[in-house]
């Protein structure tokens, strides 16, 4: 039997971060291979993980929940006859449907077993997520088994309370990791992650948050996946005020005004339930490149993404890495929501960028690149 370990997570919470803590701290005795969904045409979170030495198995150009479900299946099919390995990782396109990944596990003819399911939350900006991408955000949460909040070095404690607390709504059976994993020992949160099946179905009355808040309430469903559950009266576990609100689909806007445009296209007035793949609602551009940059020109790219009064549509994500013109390395860079970082790295074979978001105009961002 194959352990297949699902560490899913909304753009940017961190998935990339806890696989290599992962890989450095133990999976290096093992055979692994990590299975990679890119959401657009430009892989990008391959390169940032072969240097810890992981075989990488790339599926790009769309989510595995949208039209990949195929590609999924003799991809893992492939994996298994070419590695045979003794583990295999999924990494989802941030913007993929959990639910969705685990449904096309069960379609691959291999002996799989799903081992870990976890979902990485970024603790500073759970709440907007779950305001304007619910559909998508929610479902990441709803079927994880264990929610580690990242980022939460940065916070202050009350912030990260309330961020537990929100995605305790969500998924009240989730197990709860508020610790920065950086200071956690690999082997104790692994074993975590593993044991939280057993330590449900011998404990279901009380559900247990790593930050020592517990939540007392009965649960009837012991496993913390959410999914082919027939005697729920809710499904989403979303604790929806049902006065309110009729649609089931996790969305959880304020239909009476929105922050920003998300790009969900709902009729709110007609449409009771709504399922909508990643491709509807999100967008991706990439390129490759050899065009070299100084340290100053991406700070300015990046700046300019982060602007809201920019005209670019909404910019969720933005990461890749290109040749240096100032030095002789390469520059690495992160954006999430309006924060980046830019790091030196080793050289790569050609530049990548790539840029997630809703309503994006495309002409205008490769134009401030590459123009």
């Amino acid at each position: 039997m194959i352990k297949v370990d699902v560490i899913s997570g909304f753009l940017g919470a961190g998935k990339t971060t806890l696989i290599k803590k992962l890989y450095g701290e133990i999976f290096k005795t093992e055979k692994v291979v990590l299975i990679e969904n890119e959401f657009g045409e430009i892989g990008i979170d391959g390169a940032f993980l072969k240097e810890s030495g992981v075989e990488i198995k790339e599926i790009n150009s769309g989510c595995i929940c949208c039209s990949l479900v195929g590609d999924f299946s003799s991809s893992m099919k492939e994996v298994v006859e070419k590695f045979s390995p003794e583990r295999i990782i999924i990494e989802p396109s941030g913007v993929g449907k959990l639910s969705d990944i685990l449904k096309a596990i069960k379609t691959v003819d291999a002996d799989l077993s799903v081992n870990v399911c976890v979902t990485v939350v970024d603790a500073g900006k759970c709440k907007m997520y779950h305001k304007n991408f619910g559909e998508f955000y929610n479902d990441q949460v709803e079927n994880a088994n264990v929610v580690v909040l990242s980022k939460t070095d940065k916070l202050q404690e009350d912030k990260i309370v309330d961020s537990a607390s929100l995605i305790k709504q969500i998924n009240g059976e989730a197990l709860i990791v508020a610790t920065p994993v950086e200071l956690l020992d690999g082997v104790k949160l692994l074993k975590t992650f593993e044991n939280i099946k057993h330590f449900r179905e011998n404990f279901m009355k009380e559900s247990h948050c790593c930050c020592g808040h517990h939540n007392h309430e009965h649960h009837d469903h012991d496993c913390g996946c959410h999914h082919d559950h027939e005697h729920h009266d809710h499904d989403c576990g979303c604790h929806h005020d049902h006065e309110h609100h009729d649609h089931d689909c996790g969305c959880h806007h304020d239909h009476e005004h929105h922050d920003h445009d998300c790009g969900c296209h709902h009729d709110h007035e007609h449409h009771d339930h709504h399922h909508h793949h990643a491709d509807e609602v999100f967008t991706s551009w990439g390129e490759e490149s050899p065009k070299a940059f100084s340290k100053d020109k991406l700070e300015s790219i990046l700046s300019t993404l982060c602007d809201e009064n920019a005209d670019l549509g909404l910019i969720l994500r933005a990461k890749g890495f290109v040749k240096a013109s100032d030095n002789d390395k390469w520059y690495y860079f992160d954006l999430v929501s309006g924060e980046y970082e830019i790091r030196v790295g080793e050289p790569e074979i050609i530049g990548k960028v790539c840029v997630i978001g809703s309503k994006l105009d495309e002409k205008k961002i490769a134009d401030l690149f590459f123009n």
